[in-house]
């Protein structure tokens, strides 16, 4: 206890501060302060500014000359501040971003190609499918056996004659048929804008890959279809029901044959006139007056940002 009380009373011996040290004498193997700099000079030679030192240090080597360790070259570079990318690295500026819009049947078509399972184990098939933004119309569609610029082409040329309205624009992705001139050559001759999704941006191409997944959703899509024929046979079902039975939900719940051949205003009349004889007869079932959905007055790809915030706005 005594101790204690006397060391109570004081403070402990503090530490000395460490003295910097000094720098000691360079090494034998280091390179002097002139060395170094014609090493630095050196890389950044017109021929050699792109190369890593490990090119430069090689090329140099194979001439007879040998400067220092190919580490001693970098680190030369990081004192210089330039150790970072040597090469001239290409420059890609960015894709624009694709902004369509529909406000009618005929005006935007959006095009793509999904595989379908054959028979055999890497055996497929390969469904081309025409969409109608706007009504979501499927007004075009094959099953081949391969992809094919040349069946592309064909079928772009045979549904705009057959729908009798050529389209403003012609949407796709960025595949090898899409980007085909034989396709490219057609759209430019019939004065068909073409459009194309940004590299690796699928949702550039949302209508074509909403469809599929429907498509590849339904109960009855089987695993794989014995032969071309079956599965041209369950498509030719499945694209009937989809445009003439199925609901959409993006067009108000019509079919998409109805908002594209323009009967869907009449099918709204007559939803209107059974929901009010609906709430006439009840209307203590309605917290209000009901009222069918309404028919989009338009159909955008990319819709622009700044548009859709002043439409919530003033909405």
């Amino acid at each position: 206890m005594p101790a204690v009380r006397a060391l109570a009373g004081h403070a402990l011996p503090k530490t000395p501060s460490a003295r910097p040290q000094e720098a000691g004498p360079a090494p034998p193997s280091a390179l002097t302060p002139a060395e170094r700099a014609e090493v630095l000079a050196l890389l950044n030679r017109p021929d050699y500014a792109d190369l890593p030192p490990a090119q430069v240090w090689a090329r140099e080597l194979d001439e007879g000359r040998y400067h220092c360790s190919e580490r001693t070259m970098y680190r030369i570079l990081t004192a210089a501040g330039q150790n970072g990318e040597r090469r001239r690295l290409a420059t890609h500026p960015a894709k624009a971003v694709p902004q369509l819009l529909a406000t009618a049947p005929g005006q935007v078509l959006t095009w793509d190609i999904t595989k379908l399972q054959g028979p055999n184990k890497g055996e497929w098939y390969h469904a081309y499918v025409i969409i109608d933004i706007y009504s979501r119309y499927i007004c075009g569609w094959t099953v081949e056996r391969a992809e094919s610029a040349e069946r592309a082409e064909e079928l772009i040329r045979e549904t705009i004659a057959r729908n009798g309205i050529v389209p403003e624009t012609v949407h796709a992705d960025r595949g090898t048929s899409m980007t085909s001139k034989k396709v490219s050559q057609l759209l430019i001759d019939l004065g068909v804008t073409r459009s194309h999704s940004r590299p690796k941006v699928s949702n550039d191409n949302p209508y074509s890959e909403s469809h599929f997944k429907t498509m590849k959703y339904m109960g009855d899509f089987p695993g794989s279809f014995n032969s071309l024929a079956d599965a041209r046979d369950w498509c030719g079902g499945f694209f009937s029901y989809y445009n003439h039975e199925h609901r959409h939900s993006g067009i108000g719940l019509h079919t998409p044959a109805s908002v594209h051949f323009g009967t869907a205003d009449l099918v709204r009349e007559q939803r209107a006139v059974t929901l009010a004889e609906a709430y006439t007869r009840h209307p203590e079932r309605f917290a209000r007056r009901p009222r069918p959905p309404r028919i989009p007055e338009h159909a955008w790809i990319n819709e622009p940002k700044q548009e859709t915030e002043a439409a919530q706005q003033s909405s």
